[in-house]
């Protein structure tokens, strides 16, 4: 199966192709850069280096996979709409997941959650965040929520040891107040279209439509309207 993922939810941009033919090998090609803007500009040039560096072209590809949320709410629009865009023309399948399960495996992968409980915080300003809560196995348990501090700090399991994210050190005076300790680390962990694309492979699923994951209203609104008087 050759699959293709995309990324722009958070503060980085990057997009993916692993080549997995049945066996226990597999090919992963992988462009990855840190941009807080800039995402929409960045997507397809790394989509067309990945798929070049793979040999590929997109009738090749199987399947096409988003993160959906939560995160940025332009950035998740555009890996989204790409992923739509290049359904459509390859006629390949869709997959989509969350983009804190995607930081999860990068966590669980990198082997600093001790065999225990963690969770994965964001910092989605505005004094809250956004939370998902993982098993020792780098299973989901809880999340994505978004929630405030000292409210994420009453959910954590006591068993947990360590948090990860850009929100992971908000947790840490609520999470005393609460009795629960936890390494904070990685801060700077951002979803990885790699990751993604390895969790598609592995779920074996497809989704007929992806849909955008917003657990708040966008900052900007609609002008009100004005009447204008003759």
């Amino acid at each position: 199966m050759n699959i293709l993922a995309l990324d722009t939810s958070m503060g980085a941009c990057s997009a993916a192709v692993l080549r997995a033919d049945g066996g226990p090998a597999r090919v992963l090609h992988l462009r990855e850069q840190m941009m807080e803007r800039g995402h929409a500009e960045a997507l397809m040039p790394m989509v067309a280096e990945v798929m070049q560096e793979a040999g590929l072209d997109f009738a090749g590809v199987d399947l096409i996979a988003a993160t959906t949320g939560p995160g940025s709410f332009t950035g998740v629009r555009i890996a989204i709409a790409a992923a739509r865009g290049l359904a459509l023309v390859t006629r390949a399948q869709l997959f989509g997941t969350d983009s804190l399960t995607v930081m999860a495996r990068a966590a669980y992968l990198s082997g600093i959650t001790s065999r225990a409980p963690f969770a994965v915080a964001v910092d989605a300003r505005r004094g809250m965040l956004y939370l998902g809560l993982y098993d020792e196995s780098g299973r989901r348990i809880e999340g994505p929520l978004l929630i405030a501090p000292d409210d994420a700090a009453a959910l954590l399991p006591s068993r947990l040891k360590v948090a990860v994210g850009s929100g992971a050190a908000l947790l840490a005076d609520p999470g005393m107040r609460h009795g629960k300790r936890a390494e904070v680390t990685q801060p700077h962990l951002k979803p990885s279209a790699g990751m993604l694309a390895e969790i598609a492979l592995e779920a074996g699923e497809t989704v007929p439509i992806l849909r955008p994951l917003y657990l708040r209203p966008p900052d900007a609104k609609p002008q009100a309207q004005t009447v204008v008087r003759r």
